[in-house]
């Protein structure tokens, strides 16, 4: 029961975070959705479909499961680790960027984030939605699961790359610096 909680809970803490946010960011006129870095279709389709990944892992949590096979209980702990590391990752890669977070690109001037978790990644928030879908990959061995979660990635570091021209372009040489330090996941 406390596992479920726990699954549960981390997504949901976190998009109340990334909501509540949003409504301070318009209260300092600052618009959180920035501009979709690839097709806007299928950079919403992906955002929205890690909500249905986190929703998929969150009912396995409670023996609700769609997997045609059954999931040993080590693989569901080794899911649970991945889980665990991707919302801590999510999480304080979040409050790092602070007024910098962006859905997509921003409209506005922002700063290079290069402290915290930004040290170790270029895309510590990326990496830890990437952990999370591992987590409900391998928690539900649900072969829809699976296949989501893929098109996630895919599509997720499409965006990455996306996003890094954007950013080469806005810090020019300063950028370049910290690519040559910094490796773009782990």
């Amino acid at each position: 029961m406390i596992e479920a909680a726990l699954v549960t809970i981390l997504p949901v803490g976190f998009l109340i975070i990334i909501f509540l946010g949003g409504a301070l960011f318009l209260q300092k006129k600052i618009e959180q959705d920035g501009k979709a870095p690839i097709n806007r279709t299928l950079f919403y389709a992906s955002k929205y479909s890690i909500i249905i990944l986190w929703g998929a892992m969150a009912l396995a949590s409670r023996g609700i499961g769609f997997s045609p096979f059954e999931v040993p209980r080590l693989l569901q702990l080794i899911a649970l680790a991945f889980w665990f590391l991707g919302f801590a990752l999510l999480y304080l890669g979040r409050f790092t960027m602070g007024d910098s977070f962006r859905l997509g690109t921003p409209k506005e001037d922002t700063s290079l984030k290069t402290d915290g978790l930004f040290r170790l990644s270029r895309n510590p928030m990326y990496v830890g939605v990437y952990a999370t879908i591992v987590a409900a990959s391998l928690y539900t061995l649900n072969p829809v699961v699976i296949l989501l979660g893929a098109f996630v990635v895919a599509v997720h570091h499409s965006i990455v790359l996306a996003e890094e021209k954007t950013m080469q372009k806005v810090f020019s040489r300063k950028y370049s610096e910290y690519c040559s330090r910094v490796r773009r996941y782990v």
